[in-house]
Parts: C-alpha cells; structure tokens; sequence
C-alpha cells in the first residue's frame, strides 16, 4: 500500500459531492488526466448515491468511503453503508433495476461505476448493508 484514507459521513446527499471532491484529490499527485479525474469523481457518485437511496431508503446512517494506493498506481476505492443490504446482487447490477421505484431514479448506478472504473465488485448481506469495491489504475506520463 502506497497510501490511504477513511471518510465517515452522513448518508445525505450533500455528502456526495464532497466525497467525490476528496477521492479526486486523493489521487491528484500522480498527475491523473481530466479523463481519469472525471471516470473517479462518477463512479464514486453513484456509489454513494446507490447507498444512500437504496441502502439507507429514507432513513439514516453512516457511509465510510475509503481510498487506497498501491504501488503500482491502482487507486481502489471502497464504499460501505450499513443499510438495508442488496438481495439479488447480480439482478441489481443489470441496467435499468432500480429499488426505488416512483422515484426519478435510472437504474444504471452500477453499469456507470463499470463503464469508468477497472473493475467493480459488489459485496451485500440483507441487514447488513454493501461494500463497492472499485479500482482504476492512473495511467503514468510514459504512458500517455
């Protein structure tokens, strides 16, 4: 591990942009492109969007975001709630599945977090609550 952070915040939905202000800027010292900057700051949205509508469901709680570095610049990025848990994850990770139904709600939170990360992998216990575990590798000036 090169570097890491933990943030806890409240499930509101003004603590979304800040969280994905704070995973931007926890990778900006590897000089990531506009391109990657975006890819992290959607990604980390949605996921803390999915777990404050659908893991919280009007309720409230705690969601804890935390960033890791590796050393071969990969950030991996990890956001967990105690809410209500997911039943059917593979029915939920298919477009268009929403639990929020009568809401203006899409149903592609977790199609968006595949589309600009590396990898995504859903981890959820009924009850218990969901880890979002996502990865994207910051791309070196070598490589650009």
């Amino acid at each position: 591990m090169n570097n890491y952070m933990k943030l806890e915040f409240l499930s509101l939905s003004q603590n979304e942009a800040m969280a994905r202000t704070a995973a931007a800027a926890f990778v900006a010292h590897l000089n990531p492109t506009m391109e990657e900057i975006a890819d992290i700051r959607t990604a980390v949205s949605e996921a803390v969007t999915n777990s404050i509508v659908h893991g919280y469901r009007g309720t409230s709680g705690m969601v804890t975001m935390e960033c890791e570095l590796d050393d071969e610049r990969v950030l991996i990025v990890r956001i967990i709630d105690e809410g209500h848990g997911i039943a059917d994850i593979e029915r939920a990770m298919q477009p268009f599945f929403t639990t929020a139904e009568g809401m203006e709600r899409s149903g592609m939170g977790f199609a968006v977090m595949e589309a600009f990360m590396d990898s995504l992998e859903v981890e959820s216990e009924l009850g218990s609550g969901t880890v979002v575990t996502m990865k994207k590798r910051i791309a070196d000036n070598d490589e650009r």
